[in-house]
């Protein structure tokens, strides 16, 4: 997993292209399926073969299809949920894959571009573009603040759950997990997404969080 320097999300100049964003989080955007019905985005968050997704994508099930990016189709054993957050972690088979750069959304200011990338209707890997309306909290049915949200304008659909919001440099910024309003996607910062990782996997035997683990 890459990490973003402090001060990279200030961009000056506008690139003429997001190709290159795109080509940076392409081999590590992923999609996740049951088998049946439905899909939706995941984001490798490390070499290892670890995958976030939102834990609406994958329901109750316990294994889900991981289509990669390179064509492969490999499953993908559910190891952490955190419905409150609508996060879940997901592990690939023994190997190394490619992994997102994880930027720093600590860093984020209104008004900055962001993309998503996902598979809207089980369409693979399109993109849109949008600037961040907003940097705002999630409160629970109590109205008590929840976790930090980022509200863009870049359109989103169903398919696009549990996908990269990312910048024009093709650092991750977040996980794409609702549509508000009609026209306003709401992200998990990266930061809590990592925080979830990390946490997910201090609490795994030491062979399961290498890895190596079967079940």
């Amino acid at each position: 997993m890459e990490h973003m320097s402090t001060g990279v999300n200030s961009v000056i100049n506008l690139p003429d292209s997001f190709s290159p964003a795109l080509e940076k989080v392409k081999p590590a955007l992923v999609m996740v399926r049951d088998g049946r019905r439905g899909s939706g985005a995941g984001v490798i968050w490390r070499r290892e073969g670890w995958i976030i997704t939102n834990q609406h994508v994958i329901g109750s099930h316990r294994r889900m299809q991981i289509h990669l990016a390179n064509g492969k189709v490999l499953e993908g054993q559910v190891v952490a949920r955190h419905p409150q957050v609508d996060l879940a972690l997901l592990r690939l088979p023994a190997g190394e894959y490619p992994s997102a750069w994880i930027g720093d959304s600590h860093a984020l200011r209104v008004g900055e571009l962001v993309l998503a990338a996902g598979h809207p209707w089980g369409e693979p890997g399109f993109l849109t573009l949008g600037i961040i309306s907003a940097l705002s909290q999630a409160v629970d049915r109590q109205g008590r603040p929840l976790i930090p949200i980022i509200r863009s304008d870049a359109r989103l659909a169903p398919g696009n759950s549990g996908g990269p919001l990312f910048n024009v440099l093709g650092a991750v910024v977040g996980i794409n997990t609702l549509i508000i309003g009609g026209d306003q996607g709401v992200a998990i910062p990266s930061q809590v997404a990592e925080d979830f990782v990390q946490q997910a996997l201090a609490e795994l035997p030491v062979a399961a969080a290498r890895g190596n683990g079967k079940g």
